[in-house]
């Protein structure tokens, strides 16, 4: 049995030394720095290229880095017996709430406007709205997204949620499916899309739904990229119907350097970053199912390959 790791835009380095302090016994080898692939069982991942997944033949479990898994899904056949597993940490669903909660309250507060006022030195003061009177609708409401959802009620903001199933948090209005989704967008001031990407979802944020929205909504999307029609957002923006959005994901990472999100003052632009595995924090995960493949017991954070969350 031994360990490979293949994380293709994080650092392989780093997870291999925190893995081998865990686990001073246990063969680990990094891809493309040997050729042992073919012994490995369990694949420490993140996104791999096309097909990439082949050179291991005998994986028993992939290991995602984050708690996405389409990145798997979407690049590789997944061998049948082929166990994916995600991470699910508090660190980072920590980090998934302030990200969401910093991009609401620069919304609300006009940060943007004043910033661009300041540039040329314009003194103007704006209306804004304050917490009990501002509807924030969260799209998923798994682990991530329901923890996010307590947390905005938590604060007094009015505060619904839309999945596939009922859920119940305290003070958070769900909506289940697509005939409720058109009641769930009609009352929302800031519109937060942390679904997971399945075919379903894929394109979700289109012209269709975000016009949906009323006049003035905002629209928060740390998801992931393949959930926005790109080229649906800015016309929405421009025409006044949105008033702005703040976007952590994208189809193309990095987003290239011509691309018309850089440069419009409405959209805030940030790099993936609303929540990021933590080696330190998470690294006990990723060795007790390692520890639980060998003694062929449940894993901890199994993804469904069918629904792909």
């Amino acid at each position: 049995m031994s360990i490979a790791i293949l994380t293709n835009h994080k650092e392989s380095s780093t997870w291999k030394n925190a893995l081998q302090a865990k686990l001073p016994d246990t063969k680990i080898n990094i891809f493309n720095e040997s050729k042992d692939a073919e012994n490995a069982d369990f694949l420490v991942c993140w996104k791999p290229e096309k097909d990439q997944l082949n050179a291991f033949p005998n994986l028993k479990v992939i290991q995602s880095l984050g708690a996405g898994v389409d990145h798997i899904f979407d690049t590789n056949k997944i061998g049948k017996g082929v166990k994916v597993v995600r991470i699910i940490d508090e660190r980072l669903t920590v980090d998934m709430w302030e990200y969401t909660l910093a991009a609401t309250l620069n919304h609300m507060k006009d940060f943007a406007k004043y910033n661009r006022q300041e540039s040329y030195q314009y003194w103007r003061q704006h209306t804004y709205k304050i917490i009990p009177e501002t509807t924030v609708s969260i799209m998923g409401l798994g682990q991530i997204g329901g923890y996010v959802a307590k947390q905005f009620a938590k604060l007094g903001f009015k505060t619904q949620g839309w999945s596939n199933s009922p859920k119940k948090i305290r003070k958070v209005k769900s909506f289940v499916g697509e005939k409720q989704l058109p009641k769930f967008l009609k009352n929302t001031d800031v519109l937060i899309n942390i679904l997971p990407l399945t075919a379903a979802t894929t394109g979700i944020l289109n012209q269709q739904l975000l016009s949906q929205l009323p006049k003035g909504a905002y629209l928060i999307s740390v998801g992931r990229g393949g959930h926005l029609v790109e080229g649906d957002l800015i016309p929405l923006i421009d025409s006044d119907h949105l008033a702005g959005a703040t976007l952590d994901v994208f189809h193309t990472e990095p987003l290239p350097h011509k691309h018309p999100f850089w440069r419009h003052s409405k959209v805030q632009v940030t790099p993936h970053v609303a929540s990021l595995t933590n080696v330190e924090s998470a690294v006990n995960q990723v060795v007790e199912n390692y520890q639980r493949m060998k003694r062929g017991e449940k894993l901890l954070n199994e993804v469904s390959s069918e629904k792909g969350y």
